[in-house]
């Protein structure tokens, strides 16, 4: 059996993906802040990626799959991947990164595919790329790059947010020439138990199939919660519209692990 583990398993995604996971392997997950929930779980590690040097975790361990959905600080963050990278060269273990759309965010014409040219003019997209290029001089079954748009989901933090927002009758900003895709927590996770379960390997783009201006989808989500004339406040960063969406092509999933954009809508409802 696979031994999984799952780095940020405390976070949104990543207890999403540990709950995904566990029925079906040996999975193990990392927390970061004093929580006695997960304290209380004997598969579940407290970690500092700040303090801690992830290589005494791992030689523990001795997982056979690593999940990265970590966050925290980027130095630190970049510092522990890289000690991964030498663990992995050095054992039978192969990684898991889940990055972002942000890695293609200098790149405005035009949605971004799985192999194109990386470029970003984000401090967040320049990390998750300096990451990517470390494991993309790796032998190719040693990792997988999973780049995944905006994520939604009934106990998301964005639409949990949107909920508030609504109640409060509070302004909600939207990017009205900014083009997108998105996914949503349930398909995410079981994107990731797929590629785990196949042993596939090189670059995957995680999001819907189709394209949505970004007012339009917290429109249509607003609408499918129940407001359907929700206080929306365009903000425009140029004449023209913009991509920030990361389309699958090279490395397509089976169709039932494919989404539209209405799945993403209709998922705010579904728990």
């Amino acid at each position: 059996m696979k031994k999984i583990l799952i780095l940020g398993a405390s976070g949104f995604i990543g207890n999403a993906l540990y709950r995904e996971l566990y029925p079906y392997f040996d999975t193990h997950g990392t927390y970061f802040s004093d929580n006695a929930h997960f304290a209380k779980n004997q598969k579940f590690h407290q970690f500092d990626l700040a303090q801690e040097n992830i290589r005494i975790l791992l030689e523990n361990l001795k997982p056979t799959v690593i999940v990265s959905a970590v966050r925290g600080n980027f130095d630190a963050q970049v510092a522990m991947h890289f000690e991964i990278i030498n663990y992995i060269l050095q054992n039978n273990c192969k990684l898991i990164f889940l990055s972002s759309a942000n890695v293609f965010d200098a790149f405005t014409n035009y949605p971004s595919y799985e192999y194109d040219k990386t470029l970003s003019q984000s401090i967040y997209g320049r990390f998750k790329i300096k990451i990517e290029n470390a494991l993309l001089r790796l032998p190719n079954h040693k990792y997988a790059i999973a780049r995944v748009p905006m994520v939604y989901g009934a106990n998301s933090p964005r639409v949990l947010e949107l909920k508030r927002q609504l109640k409060d009758n509070e302004a909600i900003e939207v990017f009205s020439n900014v083009v997108v895709n998105a996914n949503t927590e349930s398909k995410l996770t079981q994107q990731i138990h797929y590629i785990i379960n196949q042993d596939r390997q090189g670059v995957f783009h995680l999001g819907s199939n189709d394209l949505i201006h970004h007012n339009d989808l917290i429109a249509e989500i607003c609408e499918f919660l129940g407001e359907k004339k929700p206080l929306l406040k365009n903000v425009y960063d140029s004449n023209f519209d913009r991509f920030l969406a990361v389309l699958p092509k090279d490395n397509l999933l089976p169709k039932n692990y494919q989404l539209s954009v209405q799945d993403v809508i209709q998922s705010t409802l579904v728990n």
